[in-house]
């Protein structure tokens, strides 16, 4: 006997309706807010994600200090942390894709002043992301793999860098919708 076809790489089982078009906070940033930067990080960040690119790439996209990622399995802290995680999540998941349906940027706060995150030079500037998030997993023993799709949305705080790209320095899921067909997390 032989198995069940699977459906091609970034196909559900169930078709989920297609994510809104990505939109952008106008009149809600902070003047000073450079909105490409955040949007190209974002995207960025999930390209990376997507392609499971070595953990080095990712870390240019993260605060070296004072990194807090808040994930439904748990929080994670410092880069060290944050390495350990990408390590055990891409030997995990496979055949990728966060579909970017949302960025908010928000009024920048003031960056923390002596006692606060070194190098942060700058503005702190809150984000809502919501991505659509597809992937597949194998759990063995099992003959085939299971398709997961969540809505997700997040909240990130962005600091500048010492030669003034943003960096990811809070990261945190606030929710996690499944799509129809969805396995569990």
């Amino acid at each position: 006997m032989s198995a069940p076809a699977l459906p091609a790489p970034h196909t559900t089982p169930t078709a989920p309706p297609a994510p809104p078009a990505p939109q952008t906070a106008g009149a809600g940033a902070g003047a000073g807010v450079d909105e490409a930067a955040v949007h190209a990080l974002v995207r960025d960040w999930y390209a990376a994600l997507d392609r499971h690119e070595d953990v080095s790439g990712l870390l240019r996209m993260l605060a070296p200090q004072g990194l807090v990622m808040q994930f439904p399995e748990g929080t994670i802290e410092g880069i060290e942390g944050f390495s350990l995680w990408y390590e055990t999540v891409t030997h995990l998941f496979f055949d990728e894709i966060h579909d970017i349906t949302a960025v908010h940027i928000e009024p920048p706060d003031p960056a923390p002043g002596a006692g606060g995150v070194p190098g942060a030079g700058g503005e702190l500037v809150r984000v809502g992301v919501e991505v659509r998030w597809q992937t597949r997993r194998w759990m063995a023993p099992a003959a085939t793999s299971q398709w997961l799709g969540f809505d997700a949305a997040q909240s990130w705080t962005l600091t500048p860098a010492p030669d003034g790209s943003l960096r990811i320095l809070t990261y945190r899921v606030d929710s996690l919708t499944p799509l129809p067909g969805s396995a569990p997390l």
